[in-house]
């Protein structure tokens, strides 16, 4: 898998971009500089004068690759989900049992991801941190809808509705299937937010992680 991994090209909206930075130098100097100086100073601090300034590059540069730091934003969490739906698609494959392909699935998008050395320019686990602590910026808009309706999310809920499918190999009666895992994935993101900053209202620690929660919790659910 890992050679497989090593050339994922995920395919995003290209409106969400004016230049794909995966072809440029500069591009992909954009993309990990940006990952690290949002995970430093947090999405709302961040402005594009502060990363060419980190890059040593006029801010009217980035510009021509994002209209703004809000698109910038989708075109990391949508990597991000691309990245996972291509982990999923993989890991499964091979996998003939409904219900060991649905608990894969389950621990790819809700487990703490770890550092690989493909794609050099995105760090894997930074980059997961910010999709835990903003993702929910990119979609919390009063333009939600017309950017939903131009794909913008198109990879976030094809990650969703592919395990919407698994549950329904593994249980065709069960009622809420979109529901629920739309619950898992957020909830999920939730639990590992609460896990590093509020400890004391959630079970999830280094013994008890989110993955065996919400397996747990899927599995009894549809059974």
């Amino acid at each position: 898998m890992k050679n497989i991994l090593e050339g994922l090209k995920v395919n995003i909206s290209n409106k969400i971009y004016i230049k794909d930075p995966e072809t440029s130098e500069l591009g992909k100097n954009i993309i990990e500089n940006s990952i690290l100086l949002i995970n430093e100073i947090g999405f709302d601090n961040f402005t594009f004068k502060k990363l060419g300034e980190r890059i040593g590059s006029n801010e009217s540069s980035i510009y021509r690759y994002f209209e703004n730091k809000h698109k910038l934003l989708l075109y990391l969490s949508s990597w991000y989900w691309g990245w996972l739906e291509f982990k999923i698609v993989l890991s499964t494959n091979s996998i003939t049992n409904p219900k060991e392909k649905l608990v894969k699935a389950l621990e790819i998008v809700t487990e703490e991801p770890s550092e690989d050395k493909n794609h050099p320019h995105i760090n894997k686990m930074i980059l997961s941190n910010i999709v835990i602590c903003e993702f929910s910026k990119s979609y919390l808009t009063k333009e939600v809808d017309d950017e939903n309706k131009e794909g913008y999310f198109l990879i976030y809920k094809r990650v969703i509705n592919r395990i919407v499918e698994m549950v329904k190999e593994v249980n065709p009666e069960y009622p809420t299937p979109k529901s629920l895992i739309s619950t898992v994935i957020e909830g999920s993101l939730h639990q590992h937010f609460l896990k590093n900053h509020f400890k004391t209202i959630t079970d999830c620690n280094d013994k008890t992680t989110p993955n065996e929660f919400f397996t747990a919790l899927v599995i009894k659910q549809i059974s």
